[in-house]
């Protein structure tokens, strides 16, 4: 493709007739041939790798700002290269967002699991589904891993031209506040955008820097894409705020106030090894009952958003219903099974919220006890420390403090810090090791025990000394037990 046409649709100065056979945004993929774009980030500028590029053999750059480099290299001037990249990375692709039935879902929580029981709703209706988000990307049964929740623009357009060469004219993107914030999903046409809930997160350096600032980044979903309907969450405040300015068709959901697909008699169930939710779905009339196969009242939502969204694509509640009945979400409270008579969780819980949301869930289950396993991930998460030994020292029985992620932090040192702020008087144990932390959890247990292992939940590594080591919790699991057995 042609520098100049590439370029036709973004306000720029410069030009230059040269054929453009990739666009890329990291200088170690730049070669001769390649646009590469500055991104300016939170904690890095592209400008500064544009000689590296161009050391690489890239002659074509997009820059907010004249970089110094050989007169040889062509330089178009835009005003906000993020921006500018969500144009040409959808014209490089072809368009091919425009021929795709786009989902959009945001939200503080449940996001991951709304979006990938929605696929499979969609998917064994008739409707193969992609799914874009935490969990990594999902096109015809081939899985690639992400960087972000929600990719850059470029990699999005890329995906979406994958999925039309696949057959796949479906696809539920989960959509993070950053992402709407940094324009990775500028002029994406969404057909259908659901809001889950809201609650703080994300505050902080290189993130958002005030709820305010987060809130209004949620909203842009809903205010500025111009989908066919959205779906919201009648039992969350933030809705209204949410709603407003939407002038497509808008369609509730909720377990506690009146809703167009509602929650009722809202029960929980335990079997020898599982844990999971019931209840009947209220809407149009008709009364479905619906069997969820992870635990909590939140459960019971994000099926109702899946349920409402399927609902947006003419998939009825009985349906969605027989899908719901045997899928489960990988890594988000996922239960694994191994010993007769003792529950084991693996989840993505890594801060105090949403690590205190899943013990009070498994609380209400009445566990003869509740052990939780979890850490902190390394070098950038030291605040999240006090809140997550708060968390466990208030809800678990008894806690194993081990690794998560330490990078190139001492991983000793963080369960160190960890136990500074563990409650006295409540018992505890560090293991630094996770693979043997995860051992001792499984071998204390007895017939009544739930064990919670927190902060993995999907991902299947380690990070350590900035090398991601293989390591799948639940095979872990699933390997002591079945030696546990012999």
């Amino acid at each position: 493709m042609k520098l100049n046409d590439l370029i036709a649709r973004i306000p720029h100065t410069g030009g230059s007739a040269a054929e453009i056979a990739g666009i890329v945004y990291d200088s170690r993929k730049a070669k001769a041939g390649t646009l590469f774009v500055c991104l300016v980030g939170a904690w890095a500028d592209g400008h500064t790798y544009a000689q590296s590029a161009y050391d690489n053999g890239c002659r074509a750059f997009l820059c907010e700002h004249t970089v110094n480099l050989p007169a040889d290299a062509v330089q178009i001037l835009t005003p906000d290269t993020r921006a500018a990249l969500a144009v040409i990375g959808a014209d490089f692709y072809g368009n091919p967002a425009e021929q795709l039935h786009l989902i959009g879902i945001t939200g503080t929580k449940g996001k991951t699991t709304t979006a990938l029981l929605t696929a499979a709703i969609l998917s064994e209706s008739g409707l193969p589904c992609a799914y874009i988000g935490s969990n990594g990307v999902n096109i015809a049964g081939e899985h690639e891993a992400t960087a972000n929740t929600t990719p850059e623009s470029l990699e999005l357009h890329r995906l979406f031209r994958k999925m039309l060469d696949a057959g796949v004219h479906h696809c539920v993107l989960e959509v993070s506040s950053q992402a709407l914030r940094h324009n990775r999903v500028d002029g994406v046409p969404f057909e259908a955008v659901a809001f889950t809930n809201l609650s703080e997160d994300h505050i902080g350096p290189g993130e958002h820097p005030d709820f305010a600032d987060y809130k209004a980044a949620k909203r842009r979903l809903f205010a500025e894409y111009n989908a066919r309907v959205m779906v919201y969450n009648a039992d969350d405040d933030a809705s209204d705020y949410m709603r407003q300015g939407f002038a497509g068709q808008q369609v509730s959901f909720g377990i506690d106030r009146a809703a167009d697909y509602r929650a009722e008699g809202l029960e929980q169930y335990r079997s020898e090894t599982a844990l999971g939710v019931t209840f009947t779905c209220r809407h149009g009339g008709t009364a479905t009952p619906v069997q969820v196969m992870s635990p909590g009242a939140f459960s019971a939502s994000d099926a109702l958003c899946a349920i409402a969204l399927c609902g947006a694509f003419g998939v009825a509640p009985d349906r969605c219903a027989a899908v719901l009945a045997h899928t489960t979400v990988q890594g988000r409270f996922e239960v694994v099974e191994g010993l007769p008579g003792r529950t084991f969780i693996v989840d993505y819980s890594h801060n105090g919220l949403s690590l205190t949301s899943a013990l009070k869930t498994l609380r209400a289950y009445a566990p003869r006890k509740l052990i939780c396993v979890f850490g902190s991930v390394g070098e950038r998460t030291q605040l999240r420390r006090r809140e997550l030994a708060e968390a466990s020292s208030a809800y678990a029985d008894f806690s194993i403090l081990t690794s998560d992620n330490p990078d190139h932090e001492d991983p000793a040192a963080i369960t160190a810090e960890i136990a500074q702020h563990m409650a006295r008087g409540v018992p505890y144990k560090i293991v630094v090791d996770r693979a043997e932390a995860i051992r001792e959890a499984v071998a204390m247990t007895q017939p009544g025990d739930i064990v919670l292992f927190a902060g993995k939940g999907h991902e299947d590594y380690q990070l350590i000394n900035g090398v991601k080591t293989p390591f799948v919790e639940r095979d872990i699991i699933r390997s002591v037990c079945k030696e546990m057995q012999v």
